[in-house]
């Protein structure tokens, strides 16, 4: 059983920032990737950004240049800076996790999403 806790969501004027975090703790034996989704209202949930154990990241083209992602191994932990944020930002944003138990299931878990809001 692994669980995603995420936090660092709210509300933030057009052209501010904000960084998300997302803890995992349970049952990890190895993290394949962590990363990010998001889902505006009367859309579908659509990825945002992804990090490998490896370290290597891919983005989607609506935020390349504006989000990073960024992981802290020892602390199973992912996070997004998001920056020069537009009102279109605005979602619910559920962190993933794809991992392996130790007899070779793969799995991914989500968070319960964080509320992001862009708006003067």
């Amino acid at each position: 059983q692994v669980q995603l806790v995420e936090s660092g969501g709210g509300l933030v004027q057009p052209g501010g920032s904000l960084r998300l975090s997302c803890a995992a703790s349970g049952s990890i034996f190895r993290i394949n990737a962590m990363g990010w989704y998001r889902q505006a209202p009367g859309k579908e949930r659509e990825l945002v950004a992804t990090i490998t154990s490896g370290g290597s990241t891919n983005y989607a083209d609506a935020v390349k240049g504006r989000f990073t992602i960024s992981k802290d191994n020892a602390k199973n932990t992912v996070y997004l800076q998001m920056s020069s944020l537009k009102p279109e930002d605005t979602a619910v944003y559920y962190c993933y996790l794809d991992g392996a138990t130790a007899s070779g299931m793969y799995f991914r878990s989500w968070g319960q999403g964080t509320q992001v809001t862009v708006s003067s």
